[in-house]
C-alpha cells in the first residue's frame, strides 16, 4: 500500500507519516512538499491514501486532488487544512473529500479518521538489513534514521489508559526532562518554516513559545509513535536510565549554578539533556537490531557506544541543525575552548567536572573563572 502525503511543513508531514506508520507497518510513505512533486510522484504510481494541504509554496493542494479524481474517483482523501470553514468545504466538494482535518490537530482524532480511511495492509515491512556486524551498521545510518528514545515514564503517559493528553500539563514535568522531546522540539523551531527571522532558538520554552503549544503536544505524541519510541529491552532498558539519570543530574546542577550566576538557566538544561544524545541514538539502533531478532553481544554494544556515540552526536546535531551556541554549551561539558571568557560554557564545564569527579583545583579553577570562588 502506497500513501502520498503533501505538505509543506517537513515536521507535520513526518509526524503524519509516523501515524500513517503506526497503523499500518507496510505502508510505502511518500512525503512531498510542492504540488508540482506532488503531481510528479501522482502521475507515476497512484496511491491508495492522499493526505493534503491546502495551502502549498507552489499553489493550492486542490490541484493534487483534481488530478486525483480525474483518473480515481474511489481513493480517499484527507485534507489538512486550516481552511475548515463551511464556504472552503463546498467549494472542493466536487471533489469528494473524504475527511477534513483542522490545523493544528490533535494526534489522536488523525489516528481515529485514518484507522477508518487507510485500507488493509497489502504486503509486509520490507526486509531489514541482515548483516550482523552491528557496529558496522551504524557507521552506515544516514542521519535521518536516527533519533532518541523516550523516557519511559513519558511514554506510558502518552500511551496511558486515561487516553492521550490534550495539554502540555496533563504530561506534568516529564516532557521538560525528556532528551527526544528536547532535541524534536528545538530542531523543529530552529526549522525554516518555525523561524523565518533566522534567530536561533537554544531551549526547550523558546522552542514551545515559537512552535505554540498545539504543534509541540503534536510532536511529542509523533514521538510516541516510532517502531522504537522507547527501549523495551531489559538490558537496553537500564543503560538508558543510567544515561538518562546521569543528565537528569547535569540538569540540576547547571540550574543551581545559574542561578548563583544570576544567568537564565534554560540554555544550560536544555544543553544538559542533550549532551548524552550519541549514546542514546545507539542504544535506540540497538534496541531496533534486537527487534529484528539480530544477535547483539554486550562487548559488541559497549564496542558501538564507545566507537560511535560522538559521531551519531555530532550527525545529529547537524542534520537538526542545532544552533552553534547550543553546540557550544554542550561540548564545554567535556572541556572549553581555548580563551573561553563567557560564563555559560564555563557553566556547563564546572557542572559536569563536579559530577565527574574532578579534582579540587581543577574545580576551584573553574570556580574563579565562573565568578563563584
Amino acid at each position: 500500500m502506497r500513501v502520498l502525503i503533501l505538505e509543506d511543513d517537513p515536521w507535520i508531514a513526518d509526524l503524519l507519516r509516523q501515524i500513517v506508520l503506526s497503523l499500518r507497518p507496510g505502508a510505502r510513505v511518500d512525503c512531498r512538499t510542492r504540488v508540482a512533486d506532488a503531481l510528479a510522484a501522482w502521475q507515476q504510481e497512484a496511491a491508495q491514501l492522499v493526505i493534503c494541504d491546502w495551502n502549498l509554496p507552489d499553489g493550492s493542494g486542490t490541484r493534487l486532488l483534481e488530478a486525483v479524481r480525474r483518473s480515481d474517483r474511489a481513493v480517499p482523501l484527507l485534507m489538512v487544512t486550516s481552511r475548515a470553514d463551511r464556504d472552503s468545504v463546498l467549494e472542493v466538494r466536487p471533489l469528494g473529500i473524504s475527511a477534513f482535518i483542522s490545523k493544528p490537530f490533535q494526534v489522536p482524532k488523525v489516528l481515529d479518521c485514518l484507522q477508518r480511511l487507510l485500507p488493509a495492509d497489502d504486503a509486509a515491512p520490507a526486509a531489514s538489513h541482515s548483516d550482523d556486524d552491528f557496529v558496522r551498521h551504524l557507521g552506515e545510518l544516514p542521519a535521518e534514521a536516527l533519533d532518541l528514545p523516550l523516557r519511559d515514564e513519558l511514554y506510558q503517559q502518552l500511551h496511558g489508559a486515561a487516553g492521550a493528553p490534550s495539554s502540555l500539563q496533563q504530561l506534568g514535568e516529564h516532557w521538560q526532562q525528556d532528551p527526544a522531546v528536547q532535541a524534536r522540539l528545538i530542531a523543529a523551531a530552529n526549522s525554516t518554516v518555525y523561524n523565518s527571522a533566522g534567530q536561533p532558538c537554544i531551549s526547550l520554552p523558546e522552542a514551545v513559545q515559537r512552535l505554540g503549544t498545539a504543534t509541540a503536544l503534536n510532536l511529542i505524541q509523533g514521538l510516541a509513535l516510532r517502531p522504537a519510541a522507547r527501549l523495551q529491552d531489559a538490558a537496553l532498558q537500564a543503560l538508558g536510565q543510567a544515561q538518562v539519570q546521569a543528565l537528569l543530574h547535569l540538569h540540576q546542577r547547571v540550574g543551581e549554578l545559574a542561578g548563583a550566576c544570576r544567568l537564565a538557566p534554560a540554555p544550560l538544561q536544555s544543553a544538559a539533556l542533550l549532551q548524552r544524545m550519541g549514546e542514546l541514538a545507539v542504544l535506540q539502533q540497538a534496541q531496533l537490531w534486537r527487534q529484528r531478532d539480530l544477535a547483539l553481544s554486550d562487548e559488541q554494544l559497549q564496542q558501538a557506544l564507545r566507537q560511535h556515540s560522538g559521531e551519531l552526536a555530532n550527525r545529529l546535531k547537524a542534520h537538526w541543525r542545532l544552533p552553534i551556541a547550543l553546540r557550544e554549551l554542550i561540548g564545554a561539558c567535556y572541556g572549553l575552548a581555548p580563551g573561553n571568557t563567557r560564563r555559560e560554557p564555563i557553566l556547563m564545564r564546572l557542572a559536569s567536572a563536579e559530577l565527574q569527579g574532578a579534582d579540587d583545583q581543577e574545580l576551584q579553577r573553574l570556580r574563579r573563572l565562573a565568578g563563584l570562588a
